[in-house]
């Protein structure tokens, strides 16, 4: 019954967020039946209590759709967002820091400085403008890791179709490219604005810093609603750091 109803739907017109209500394919019931398009995942319900047929399945979603999808509060972000005065172009701290540490060119990410709190800023960008940004301490301040606005967004570098979904900026930094986006969670969970973001990439890769296991295990489990495709990277050290073991795994699980 679950692949015949999506047969009968799958041809609907049902933009990203619309709801369309129907008779019902399987009861016959008047209008009981209702399909939504939620962020590229149809799902059915019958309303009628002798029936009760209800399911979803992924759909593709188009770019427009998805930026659709976070229209509001990221143009709230554009509106609202500025980086605060202490927040200036990167010094040869944060250039040496990125550098020797990561290997990562500062001018290339357009990384900026904290003046305030000697913090490495990464901007978080769409559609090329800055909506938010996240500082990491290059001293002992805690917390190591600060977001200066409340966009929602992650921290994302690359433009692949393959998300490697990670802890923090650095690690996106170093794994994104033309063949993974480093998406950057800043955490060990999801928020809904992140499972939506990621419903874009055709396959999510859950590669969490090794102690945080079980956290990988379980936003794999949750995304599986949203991405097609979501394995997990096992790491033997966190993937800032370059192991090589790690970076065959994770060129391997991704073919």
């Amino acid at each position: 019954m679950y692949i015949d109803i999506y047969n009968i739907i799958s041809d609907l017109d049902i933009q990203n967020g619309n709801t369309k209500r129907m008779d019902c394919p399987n009861c016959g019931g008047i209008k009981t039946f209702t399909v939504t398009n939620n962020m590229g995942s149809l799902v059915w319900n019958c309303y009628k209590a002798s029936c009760n047929v209800k399911g979803g399945q992924r759909v593709h979603l188009s770019v427009d759709d998805i930026r659709a999808g976070f229209s509001g509060a990221e143009e709230f972000a554009q509106d609202k967002f500025n980086l605060p005065d202490y927040v200036v172009p990167h010094t040869f701290d944060v250039a040496e820091w990125a550098m020797e540490l990561y290997g990562l060119d500062a001018q290339e990410l357009g990384l900026l400085y904290d003046v305030k709190e000697n913090r490495a800023v990464f901007p978080i960008l769409h559609e090329g403008e800055t909506v938010d940004a996240t500082g990491r301490a290059l001293g002992k301040r805690l917390p190591k890791w600060k977001k200066y606005g409340n966009s929602g967004l992650p921290y994302t570098v690359g433009c692949g179709n393959v998300a490697v979904v990670v802890e923090d900026c650095v690690s996106a930094a170093v794994v994104g490219g033309d063949v993974w986006s480093g998406v950057a969670v800043l955490g060990t969970s999801l928020s809904d604005s992140h499972k939506k973001y990621l419903s874009q990439f055709s396959t999510a890769i859950i590669a969490l810093d090794p102690d945080a296991l079980p956290k990988t295990l379980s936003i794999a489990k949750e995304l599986r609603g949203y991405v097609n495709n979501v394995r997990v990277l096992k790491l033997i050290d966190d993937l800032k750091y370059r192991n090589p073991t790690d970076l065959e795994n994770l060129t391997n699980i991704g073919v």
